[in-house]
C-alpha cells in the first residue's frame, strides 16, 4: 500500500473562476473571517480577461493564509476545477464558487467533523457535506433526516430523495481517482462525478450544520442550466443516460425520476442531433430496462425538444 501524503494544510479551498472579478471579494472576506489557518486558497484563472490577476495579486501581498492563483487558457469550469485538484496540497477540498462565501466557523466545523469519523474508517468516505443558507438566512433546499447520516450520495438523492444546494469538503486523494470528464466538450453535472464516486462505494458525512452562503446570481452557472437547455444538452443528455444506464439499483427508490430520466434522454439527444453534438460512444445507453423506459417515454420527450426548439 503505498503511504499517505504529506499534506501541507488540511484544507484546499478551489475556487474556478472566468471573468469573475466583481464577486471574488466576496470569496476572499469570507476567508479571511475564518477562526482556523491552516488552509491555502487556490484561484484557477480560466482564462479571464477582467482584472482578476491584479486583485489576486494585491490579496497575496496582504493575506495571513497563502493564496495561489493559476492561470490557464479557456477551457471550462470542470478543467479549472481538475486543475486544482492536482495543485491542492491539503487534504481536504473546499469548493466554492467564485460569487459565494463561506460562514466564519465552516472550516473549523467541517475539520471537527471529519475527525469525529474512526481514522482507521475514514479512507471509506469521500467527504462531509452540510447545509447552504440564503444571504437572508434561509436555508437551501431539504435538511438531513439524520444527523449524521452517514450513506452514499446516490441512496442520498433516490433513496432519501434530500433536494438543494449543498456543501462540504471532499477527500484529495478520491478526487483524483475522479477526475471530470475533460474530452467531453463544454457543460458537465457535477453529479456524473460524486455518482461514479458513489458507485465506487465511498461515503459521505451529511450534517445539518451551515457551511455556505449561496446567491443564486443572473450570471451563474446553476442559473444558465436552467434558462439554457439547449446550449447545455450534451450535458443534461450524459446526466439522463447515467441515470438510466448505471444508476437503476436505485430505481424501487425513485421511479417517477428514472421515467423522467427516460424523457430527458430522447429530449437532449435530439438537441444534440440537431445542432450536430457528437455524443461519446463511451456513454452509450446500457440495459435492457434503460431501452425500455427511453423506447415508453419517447413522445413525451420528443414533445419536449418541440417545446424547446419553438421559445
Amino acid at each position: 500500500m503505498a503511504p499517505a501524503p504529506a499534506w501541507a494544510y488540511r484544507f484546499t479551498v478551489l475556487t474556478p473562476s472566468y471573468n469573475r472579478a466583481h464577486t471574488l471579494e466576496r470569496v476572499y472576506r469570507s476567508l479571511c473571517a475564518q477562526t482556523i489557518r491552516n488552509f491555502e486558497w487556490i484561484v484557477v484563472d480560466d482564462g479571464s480577461t477582467d482584472d482578476t490577476r491584479a486583485l489576486i495579486q494585491a490579496w497575496q501581498a496582504e493575506a495571513n493564509f497563502p493564496i495561489v492563483y493559476h492561470w490557464q487558457p479557456n477551457q471550462h469550469k470542470k478543467t479549472a476545477f481538475n486543475t486544482g485538484v492536482r495543485l491542492a496540497q491539503g487534504e481536504l477540498i473546499v469548493a466554492i464558487d467564485s460569487d459565494d462565501s463561506l460562514v466564519a466557523d465552516a472550516l473549523i466545523q467541517l475539520e471537527q467533523e471529519w475527525l469525529s469519523i474512526p481514522s482507521d474508517e475514514r479512507s471509506y468516505y469521500v467527504a462531509v457535506v452540510g447545509l447552504c443558507q440564503t444571504p437572508d438566512g434561509r436555508i437551501v433546499g431539504d435538511s438531513f433526516p439524520e444527523d449524521p447520516l452517514d450513506v452514499t450520495s446516490l441512496d442520498l438523492n433516490f433513496k432519501y430523495r434530500v433536494k438543494g444546494e449543498k456543501f462540504g469538503c471532499l477527500s484529495t486523494v478520491v478526487l483524483r481517482q475522479f477526475p471530470f470528464p475533460e474530452q467531453v466538450d463544454g457543460f458537465v453535472p457535477e453529479s456524473l462525478v460524486w455518482r461514479a464516486i458513489a458507485r465506487a462505494g465511498f461515503l459521505t458525512r451529511f450534517v445539518n450544520q451551515v457551511f455556505r452562503v449561496y446567491y443564486d446570481s443572473a450570471d451563474s452557472l446553476s442559473q444558465q442550466g436552467r434558462q439554457r437547455s439547449q446550449q447545455h444538452a450534451l450535458g443534461l443528455w450524459l446526466l439522463a443516460n447515467d441515470t438510466l444506464s448505471n444508476c437503476m439499483p436505485w430505481f424501487r427508490y425513485a421511479p417517477v425520476e428514472f421515467v423522467k430520466a427516460a424523457a430527458r434522454y430522447t429530449r437532449f439527444r435530439l438537441h444534440c442531433n440537431a445542432k450536430h453534438i457528437v455524443r461519446p460512444p463511451c456513454y452509450s445507453l446500457k440495459g435492457v430496462a434503460a431501452h425500455l423506459l427511453v423506447a415508453v417515454m419517447w413522445p413525451v420527450g420528443w414533445a419536449l425538444y418541440w417545446r424547446d426548439s419553438r421559445r
